[in-house]
């Protein structure tokens, strides 16, 4: 019986530079530009194919992101994110077969962009008061619901976190440790939805040697970047991620 892999070049062509990518947000450095690596690869298969072939790689990402940045986490602020991070998965395990993942992916998009405008235009002052708890419980559901159905849980729990103004490796680490759990939960959900079946975990252990490789230059990169410049990857990362959600929802 042959392997049952994924043999056609189109999808390597996108899914290789889409791992690098991913490995390289979860190491917090250009964080949202993961968000990309499921539509990147949608060219070449459907979006739930390519969201499941994602999660062994996500695994090996999450466990290296938490060994390399596990000195640096905000607790308090992990405790207060994880319940809405998983009631947002089981939101989207319950209507994964009843939404379009287009539509989804579109709505986020424009949160994104929308978001990015409002912090472009409007910058918080140095003094302002971080975001209240009620709406980074709604962005934290959003999160994990955009996690489960497209990988794409960055960019809502971004807009919570970001204008907290951590210090890089503290909000790397923090979101190390949120997507860790997170994805960890989507494991029995994607399996009763019949999304890791033979084909897709044979084709993602041919493309998990590039998880440390995209984790491990954002990880060099993260340790020495200025917070600024930090923040402006961050920045570039969601209005890219933004516009291809966009374009993948509602023009496509």
């Amino acid at each position: 019986m042959d392997f049952p892999l994924i043999t056609d070049p189109l999808f390597y062509l996108v899914a290789v530079p889409a791992v690098l990518l991913l490995g390289i947000s979860k190491s917090g450095f250009g964080a949202g530009f993961g968000s990309l690596a499921v539509p990147m690869m949608a060219l070449a298969v459907s979006v739930p194919q390519a969201a499941a072939i994602l999660m062994p790689v996500l695994l090996v990402m999450d466990l290296l992101g938490l060994h390399a940045f596990r000195k640096h986490f905000d607790w308090k602020l992990v405790r207060f994110l994880l319940p809405f991070g998983l009631l947002g998965v089981v939101v989207g395990a319950l209507l994964f077969k009843l939404l379009d993942s287009h539509l989804v992916a579109g709505i986020v998009g424009i949160f994104t962009l929308v978001f990015l405008a409002q912090r472009l235009l409007f910058p918080p002052r140095p003094d302002s008061p971080h975001p209240p708890k009620w709406l980074g419980a709604l962005l934290t559901v959003t999160s994990g619901f955009t996690s489960f159905v497209s990988h794409a849980g960055g960019p809502p729990i971004n807009a919570y976190v970001i204008p907290m103004r951590l210090p890089p490796l503290v909000f790397t680490a923090s979101m190390a440790v949120f997507f860790f759990v997170v994805n960890l939960a989507k494991w029995i959900p994607y399996g009763w939805l019949g999304l890791l079946d033979l084909r897709n975990m044979a084709t993602s252990i041919a493309l998990l040697p590039l998880a440390p490789v995209g984790v491990f230059i954002g990880v060099r990169i993260a340790h020495r970047i200025n917070p600024v410049l930090f923040y402006r990857f961050i920045y570039w990362g969601m209005f890219l991620t933004g516009c291809k959600l966009v374009w993948d929802g509602f023009l496509a």
